[in-house]
């Protein structure tokens, strides 16, 4: 689960061959249908990070494990992958399709920010479940996408932007998140994404590798701001604290190495930071309400 798929492992495993630079672009993009992949039907997706973005539709009834959690998809559904986040599905029928793009975040230099739409981020909706008639108007946009993609338009690229955008402004209205609806000062919304950042950069957890900095006044000093500061701009922007942030964030690194390695416990303890596996197991256990041991098997 450590190996972070590239843009080159995913061209040669799935579509035997290499990535192609794209011609005065800069970033990557494809698009293609399920059909173009090398055993896509056959071979299981791994469960693993990727060094790219995929939006893909995906039609057939599946279980796709996303993060920590595990979501069944009963017929048919968008999903969004980003880089920091691990997933892979299952398939349940063998009736499978559907379609995939794939690009990098440098693909939209100077065109809008993927990363601003709430199915990119960490409290989003990766995967929104569509009706037939949603489903229909998905097909089409990637129909769109590889007519427009095969062509000689030197315009192409702008035109694969904006269709990806359309799919993630449509996903935003099928499944609406929650707002916040207090004004935050700007100064508070850079220091929450600051710490957001530094706190997503120590995961995954590598081999004989500890998570560096786990209490909040260790973020606070990496941060060059004051503790008390750094708790009353994540409160008024996340309405949480650091500390209860940097928990949640743990358990979820903690459930996806219990599931998706064959790791020791004590060794995830050890990756975790934790001093003694008897005190993962009480972190664990406080806030899964399950021992390790138990959420391994269940």
């Amino acid at each position: 689960m450590n190996h972070i798929e590239s843009l080159d492992d995913f061209y040669k495993q799935r579509l035997k061959t290499t990535p192609k630079p794209l011609q005065n672009v800069i970033g990557h993009f494809n698009v293609f249908a399920f059909d173009d992949l090398t055993g896509c039907s056959i071979k299981p997706i791994p469960y693993s990070r990727r060094g790219y973005f995929k939006i893909s539709l995906i039609k057939g009834k599946n279980k796709v494990h996303y993060s920590d959690k595990s979501i069944k998809i009963k017929k048919q559904a968008l999903l969004f992958a980003n880089p920091q986040v691990p997933y892979n599905w299952e398939q349940i029928n063998n009736d499978q399709s559907g379609f995939s793009c794939v690009f990098t975040e440098n693909f939209f230099h100077h065109f809008g920010n993927p990363l601003n739409y709430s199915s990119f981020q960490p409290e989003g909706t990766p995967i929104i479940e569509l009706t037939d008639e949603q489903t229909s108007w998905a097909e089409q946009v990637f129909s769109e996408m590889i007519s427009e993609w095969t062509s000689d338009n030197k315009h192409k690229y702008d035109k694969m932007r904006m269709l990806v955008f359309e799919l993630l402004y449509h996903a935003e209205k099928l499944q609406p998140q929650k707002t916040d609806t207090k004004n935050h000062t700007n100064a508070s919304q850079k220091i929450s994404t600051q710490f957001l950042e530094l706190l997503e950069r120590q995961f995954p957890v590598e081999d004989a590798r500890i998570v560096p900095l786990r209490s909040a006044s260790e973020f606070a000093d990496k941060l060059s701001v004051h503790v008390n500061h750094l708790n009353k701009a994540l409160k008024e922007v996340l309405n949480k604290s650091t500390s209860i942030i940097i928990q949640e964030r743990m358990l979820v690194e903690a459930k996806i190495l219990l599931k998706h390695t064959n790791k020791d416990i004590s060794e995830i303890a050890f990756a975790l930071g934790f001093k003694e596996p008897t005190h993962f197991h009480n972190f664990f256990k406080k806030h899964a309400e399950i021992t390790p041991s138990q959420f391994r098997i269940d």
